[in-house]
């Protein structure tokens, strides 16, 4: 074979690899979108799911209360540091508030805590679905005429849906805290300034697109990890990789709807 035929038969591998994987990649989301629309649908039927509701509400959301506090507290103090030296140079310390504000309410909150949400929750999702195939559980509940989609799948996907936007109310509050105590406390910023401009920039409209973040980025979350689980090969190598796609695939997930987003909420 010629050199040219050589190069000529790397690009077409190359390129029937990548057209495999995308098209592997729309079945599973076709897939994916599906099987979380049929769970959904069995939100009004019996028996109600509610004890389940409420079950997975605790382990998700309160199990994530520590990792947000830690986080938010930090971020905001990290903010309110960077921000002071920068905004010093400029001689606009008053503006500390202010930037620390929008900051996490527009994008640090949504975006990192469905970091850690999806870190410590969504894989724990996963990885517990995934046992549940591995154990044979799903096949039990059918063989008892129970719907796996709507014991299973149905509670963590509202589940998580209506945490993540708690989660991320308490990640912007502690945030925003913080920032306060380091910007004020330590810094020597004038605390009369910083409520002012915080109250005076902050606006409804970017409260909103934080919440709506939140609830599309549970709801991204609980789709996609629930998914990744109930798919999973029956094998414990099939949950350990399952749990890692579901992690990176969110985790990816949650930064691509955020600039989408976002252009919606400038």
């Amino acid at each position: 074979m010629t050199d040219l035929s050589i190069k000529q038969s790397a690009v077409s591998v190359f390129f029937g690899r990548l057209g495999r994987h995308a098209l592997r990649g729309i079945e599973q989301l076709g897939d994916g979108t599906m099987l979380g629309l049929n769970a959904l649908a069995m939100i009004f039927r019996r028996p109600w799911q509610g004890k389940h509701f409420i079950l997975q509400m605790h382990a998700l959301g309160v199990g994530s209360l520590v990792i947000i506090i830690i986080t938010g507290a930090f971020t905001g103090m990290v903010l309110a540091l960077q921000g002071y030296y920068t905004l010093a140079k400029f001689g606009s310390e008053s503006l500390l508030g202010a930037g620390v504000g929008m900051s996490i309410i527009r994008e640090l909150g949504p975006v990192l805590g469905a970091f850690m949400i999806i870190g410590r929750a969504g894989s724990s999702i996963t990885a517990e679905i995934g046992i549940m195939r591995v154990t044979e559980q799903t096949d039990a509940l059918e063989m008892m005429a129970v719907n796996p989609k709507q014991r299973i799948l149905l509670p963590r996907i509202v589940a998580i849906t209506l945490a993540v936007p708690l989660l991320v109310s308490l990640f912007d509050v502690i945030g925003i805290g913080s920032g306060y105590i380091v910007g004020v406390e330590l810094l020597g910023v004038n605390p009369g300034a910083y409520m002012a401009e915080l109250i005076a920039k902050i606006t409804m409209h970017d409260i909103y697109g934080g919440w709506v973040k939140a609830v599309v980025f549970g709801f991204m979350i609980g789709m996609i990890c629930t998914y990744m689980g109930y798919r999973s090969e029956p094998t414990t190598e099939g949950v350990a990789r399952a749990t890692t796609q579901a992690v990176v695939v969110a985790s990816v997930g949650v930064l691509i709807v955020d600039y989408i987003l976002t252009s919606f909420f400038l």
